[in-house]
């Protein structure tokens, strides 16, 4: 075994975890929903992200109204064993509990499980057919946290509430608001949302899932495979 497999195999766990990206105005100006990082973040501090975070254990159990699309779902089943469902409810929880914004379909979800209970009370449930799996990234060695991110992208359009109220979102973001998708890499980003958003704006204004999901990951170097292939 190698160095640079030992320091793999040594570092800390990587976790599943979801991001996503909301475009606004994808076929005029488009604009894309970020937050800030708090400047004592133990990941990231200080940078410029989208909303996302680490897949809970009681996500694989949520009950989406619509899952995400066949195409999705069977590219999420690749190189993984986190369940598709298990992704897509993470990216919804997140967008919700960093931005107050709901990507969910009218419907009442009396026995929704305690860290859904605000999002339910908004008369919403959990709605993934907007969310197309477009992008999957997993933080380098030696990092103090390591996550294997899917990316998810969706139209502003698609969303139940108001895109411009925040006013339901917790403080993990701070700044959140819409950034000029060609001024966004003006801001401090994380290398890999550079990139993400670089794959965004190439496919402008087409939104729905591309012909290849772009992997990143990063064992001795940086490689970029097909997550749409098949396993070899």
């Amino acid at each position: 075994m190698g160095q640079t497999d030992a320091r793999v195999l040594t570092g800390p766990a990587i976790r599943d975890a979801a991001s996503v990206i909301v475009v606004r105005d994808a076929a005029g100006t488009p604009s894309v929903l970020m937050g800030q990082r708090g400047h004592s973040a133990a990941f990231m501090p200080s940078k410029y992200v989208f909303p996302g975070g680490a897949v809970d254990p009681g996500d694989a159990a949520v009950p989406l109204a619509r899952g995400p699309s066949a195409t999705c779902a069977a590219r999420l089943a690749l190189r993984g064993d986190c369940p598709a469902g298990a992704l897509a409810a993470a990216a919804i929880r997140e967008l919700w509990e960093e931005t107050g914004q709901v990507a969910g379909i009218a419907g009442d979800w009396p026995d929704a499980p305690p860290d859904w209970a605000r999002f339910a009370a908004t008369g919403h449930r959990p709605d993934a057919q907007s969310l197309s799996y477009m992008f999957r990234a997993v933080t380098p060695p030696g990092r103090p946290r390591r996550f294997d991110a899917r990316f998810f992208v969706m139209p502003a359009e698609a969303l139940a509430s108001d895109p411009d109220d925040f006013d339901a979102a917790t403080d993990e973001l701070g700044h959140l608001h819409w950034v000029d998708l060609r001024r966004a890499r003006a801001l401090d980003l994380p290398f890999i949302t550079s990139v993400v958003l670089g794959e965004v704006e190439d496919r402008l204004p087409d939104l729905t899932p591309p012909a290849r999901v772009p992997y990143f990951r990063n064992d001795a170097a940086w490689a970029v495979l097909d997550d749409a292939a098949p396993q070899g």
